[in-house]
């Protein structure tokens, strides 16, 4: 497992919502890139109230994925599009468990938030009908990260599961259908959620 690009913004561009620019125009980084609580050196949020603070300091992409959209689509993949800042390989992403820590490099370590969730500035990016629904049915999400070791990485690097908490919950299942017995699992489970996690987790474990 390892980490093929590091993605920082290369420039503001035109988007639809009413911010009227998006960061979502990511690009391959060369060297070392720091890592601060709030994401990677040199990157940029537009839309502050629904991207970016701690628990979205970081999204996760696989490589695995993007050729599987590559495929799907007929087009390319580069790494970025899909505005992530990381690019992964041999790390399966969407099996995750929620709260899952990695270690990345030498130095940094994130903690598994929660699934992408697509929005108009990623159909607007992709400039296809009906992308969102599309993005959604295929459950290929990626992954939101919180840092908790900050440090620097680079292409290259080395990815270690350093720790998988004691329940049953992906980043895929949480993309898709949460089982409700599994959440209380989660709840239960004295893993680290972000507060949206547990508002979701309790909604849906109320439910039978």
């Amino acid at each position: 497992m390892r980490l093929l690009t590091v993605n920082v913004v290369e420039d503001l561009i035109p988007g639809p919502k009413e911010t009227g620019l998006t960061a979502i125009d990511k690009r391959p980084q060369p060297g070392r890139v720091g890592v601060g609580e709030l994401g990677l050196a040199g990157d940029s949020v537009c839309d502050t109230k629904n991207h970016g603070g701690p628990d979205k300091a970081l999204y996760a992409y696989a490589e695995e994925d993007a050729r599987w959209w590559a495929a799907d689509l007929d087009r390319d993949i580069p790494a970025g599009l899909f505005g992530e800042n990381l690019r992964t390989e041999g790390l399966d992403i969407t099996g995750a468990l929620i709260g899952e820590v990695w270690r990345i490099g030498p130095e940094v370590e994130v903690i598994v938030r929660y699934p992408r969730t697509p929005c108009v500035t990623f159909q607007h990016r992709m400039q296809l009908d009906g992308w969102i629904k599309r993005f959604h049915r295929e459950g290929r999400p990626g992954a939101y990260l919180k840092v908790l070791k900050t440090g620097a990485v680079a292409a290259g690097d080395p990815i270690e599961i350093v720790h998988r908490p004691a329940h049953e919950v992906t980043v895929g299942e949480i993309f898709g259908a949460p089982d409700p017995a599994r959440m209380r699992q989660m709840l239960n489970s004295g893993v680290d959620l972000a507060d949206e996690m547990t508002a979701l987790a309790h909604r849906v474990a109320a439910r039978s």
